[in-house]
């Protein structure tokens, strides 16, 4: 896996993991592939192929391939996360808990790393920097 298929794998995961696609999330997806210099088609195709893959071991290929990323891509990835996971405004309990395995208990990351990274990200995207680390618990 390439860091482009590696971040898709996870926006994948992510956008799924509370059951629910948010409109929001979307859109953030879209403007990360532009961001990371994507194709849509390309995008949109290695989405269609990873809805018959089982998400257990998806996760594990993409924690293992991130792992031999450098770190400054580990971090861009899970801040890439951050971003789309608090699209509506809150994080879900469900990818709090996905981004936190990954982060912490898999790759050992400085969350103070994360969030700096996810400041650059949000001002890219909107222009402004600021922080969306909340978390939705129902």
């Amino acid at each position: 896996m390439n860091f482009k298929s590696i971040i898709s794998s996870l926006y994948y995961l992510l956008i799924y993991a509370d059951g629910k696609i948010n409109d929001r999330e979307v859109t953030l997806g879209k403007l990360m592939i532009k961001e990371e210099g994507f194709d849509d088609a390309e995008f949109d195709k290695l989405m269609e192929t990873l809805k018959g893959k089982d998400r257990t071991k998806l996760l594990a290929d993409c924690v293992n391939a991130l792992k031999k990323l450098i770190i400054k891509q580990q971090i861009r990835a899970i801040a890439w996360m951050c971003v789309i996971a608090n699209a509506d405004g809150f994080m879900d309990k469900q990818e709090w808990m996905l981004i936190y395995k990954i982060y912490n208990t898999e790759l050992k990351l400085s969350l103070d790393e994360i969030l700096k990274e996810q400041k650059e990200l949000n001002k890219i995207i909107h222009g402004k920097s600021f922080l969306s680390f909340g978390v939705k618990v129902d």
